[in-house]
């Protein structure tokens, strides 16, 4: 048995074509996928812990080193929501000179798991703070989350008709209904592939409008391709309505789509499929009415 396996998802990435990237590394403890076919490889997995990741997460030896380290201090986690740390150009005017020169400052941001809304406040997800101490998460950011073995094998697949951000989320709230519980540990922390990369900007560029404000915040990774961004891939309202039915029936996606109208077509239009999925996930459930407390916020 591997100790960990690394599962990387892209649309782009053609198995059959060829057009896979290659491992950063490797290590006799070390699987890796490459694949845009979700649910191909499950079967094939080895490893004690995996992770699955959008391939701008950089996936180093440090990373899978407190991986380690995170797993064997809370063993009776399932599963784990790590913090990505991202860094953004960001203006900051000067006025040191009576020019009042604007110049670029490095913002730094982490990125966390998400906590359930209140139904009473229409349902939803919530972003944890960048501070939040240890605790219990919902569903982790939609780039990266860590699995055990055990775990994925009693939840099954992922549903591939929900779009790419939203799948963890979705697979994280039946590993909740498996007996699964994700932890979110502050010092647990991946960066993007590009961070600590300077944005090249000229003088120009340092002017903030909105002509060339792109060339300035807009970041290259490996490939040499825009980096995307990681604040804005939370799954959209129609994909939240859809795993909210899915996981906790009409309890929460009435107030979700009473506060989001637009949402009640997709739900009418899916109902069957939705109650069919939603009769698998939760006919032997395990989720405890305490526990689903400790994962709701706001």
């Amino acid at each position: 048995m591997r100790q960990f396996d690394v599962f990387v998802f892209d649309e782009n990435f053609d198995e059959a074509q060829g057009k896979i990237s290659q491992p950063p590394f490797t290590d006799p403890e070390l699987g890796w996928f490459f694949t845009n076919d979700w649910n191909k490889h499950l079967n094939e997995i080895e490893g004690e812990w995996v992770v699955f990741a959008h391939p701008s997460i950089k996936i180093d030896r440090t990373f899978l080193n407190n991986v380690a380290e995170v797993t064997e201090g809370f063993p009776m986690v399932d599963a784990f929501a790590p913090r990505i740390r991202i860094k953004s150009n960001v203006y900051q005017e000067s006025h040191a000179d009576l020019n009042k020169n604007n110049v670029i400052i490095d913002k730094i941001k982490f990125l966390g798991g998400y906590l359930l809304r209140p139904t009473a406040k229409g349902s939803g997800f919530i972003e944890i703070d960048e501070n939040a101490p240890m605790r219990y998460v919902a569903a982790p950011h939609p780039y990266l989350g860590i699995y055990s073995r055990r775990i994925i094998q009693r939840t099954g697949g992922f549903d591939i008709t929900l779009p790419p951000t939203a799948r963890l989320a979705d697979f994280t709230l039946r590993m909740m209904h498996a007996g699964g519980k994700m932890f979110s540990v502050p010092y647990l922390v991946a960066q993007i592939k590009d961070d600590g990369a300077k944005a090249n900007a000229s003088e120009s560029d340092a002017k903030p409008n909105a002509e060339n404000s792109s060339k300035v915040t807009a970041s290259e990774n490996t490939q040499g391709e825009s980096a995307p961004d990681l604040t804005k891939c939370a799954p959209d309202l129609k994909a939240t309505a859809i795993i909210l039915s899915k996981t906790f029936g009409i309890e929460a996606s009435l107030p979700f789509a009473l506060h989001h109208p637009s949402v009640i077509p997709t739900l009418f239009r899916n109902r069957s499929a939705i109650k069919a999925k939603r009769k698998a996930a939760t006919l032997l459930s395990k989720l405890k009415a305490d526990f689903l407390k400790e994962v709701v916020g706001g």
